[in-house]
């Protein structure tokens, strides 16, 4: 279930992707942000970031080094991650499927 402070660092971590993608382009022209493609990866990125973090959690409070709450919020993080990339993905589906229904 996701929680306030989870959807908070999540909406943060986006923020930070955006400057770092902005960031990166050099050059004459002017920069308006990062590449879809960019933003993606590193969505992707962030959602397997996440899913080793619950694992290595998971793994440590099993062999009795890590409290329960440690491996909870983890998993919620995981959660939160996975369920945004899923929506994101549905999303950009359904504008394919939009613009694949437009009239010529």
């Amino acid at each position: 279930m996701a929680t306030p402070t989870v959807a908070a660092n999540a909406y943060a971590s986006l923020a930070k992707m955006m400057e770092r993608g902005g960031a990166e382009k050099a050059g004459a022209q002017a920069v308006t942000g990062p590449s879809f493609s960019a933003l993606l990866k590193d969505s992707v990125g962030s959602v397997l970031e996440a899913g080793k973090k619950s694992d290595a959690q998971t793994m440590a409070m099993a062999s009795g080094k890590a409290n329960v709450m440690d491996v909870v919020t983890a998993v919620a993080d995981t959660d939160v991650a996975v369920s945004t990339l899923v929506s994101v993905r549905d999303r950009v589906i359904q504008a394919y499927e939009d613009i694949m229904k437009m009239p010529i």
